[in-house]
């Protein structure tokens, strides 16, 4: 009788579990893993005191024949975020080539200049939509008309896509950036102040 090898999601379960404790430091909490369906909770160890940023929902349904869909949640409630109550939009440089009227004094002849832009990698439409990670190696992003001709058959089997790799990507860009809490103090009247009570 030939053993079978391990599924997809058993193997991808296990690697985690081999580096639990490196990932509980870094904040990645493991809260349910009942597949295809997982779910981590990111915080940031490094705030006095540290925060819960958010949870992922990832979905290995027939994972590798499809690439795992990954959604951002409520880490209390795992409702699915709105763009509109996002934590997080991901955000990331990308260097691009500069627009063509753009003159850079003293560029060596032939060279293309090169701009440095941001942008988010949680992406939507409208703030009521869900918002999807844009990332190859997700569900979301191959299933979308935009990215028609970046199948998942060039990226399967390369690491992305594997459990490691995509929260590896969700706390690159949307824990590892956040460095303090923005505090607003609003002065509110909530009464006048009396000295006591006449007599």
């Amino acid at each position: 009788m030939t053993r079978r090898s391990p599924k997809p999601s058993s193997r991808e379960l296990g690697q985690y579990r081999q580096l639990e404790r490196s990932y509980q430091a870094r904040g990645w909490w493991l809260l349910e893993a009942n597949f295809p369906s997982v779910l981590v909770v990111f915080a940031t160890p490094r705030l006095k005191p540290p925060a819960v940023v958010f949870g992922a929902l990832l979905d290995f349904t027939d994972y590798d024949l499809v690439p795992p869909s990954v959604r951002l949640v409520d880490p209390f409630t795992r409702e699915p975020y709105q763009a509109s109550e996002l934590p997080t939009h991901l955000r990331r440089q990308v260097t691009t080539p500069a627009p063509a009227e753009l003159v850079i004094p003293g560029l060596p002849p032939g060279a293309t200049p090169m701009v440095v832009q941001e942008s988010r990698i949680m992406q939507w439409h409208d703030e009521d939509d869900m918002p999807f990670l844009c990332l190859p190696g997700v569900r979301e992003y191959h299933a979308h008309p935009a990215h028609s001709g970046d199948s998942w058959l060039l990226h399967q089997g390369g690491g992305e896509g594997s459990l490691h790799f995509l929260l590896e990507q969700l706390s690159r860009y949307g824990v590892e950036p956040i460095t303090g809490y923005n505090v607003q103090l609003v002065p509110a009247i909530t009464g006048f102040a009396q000295s006591g009570a006449p007599a």
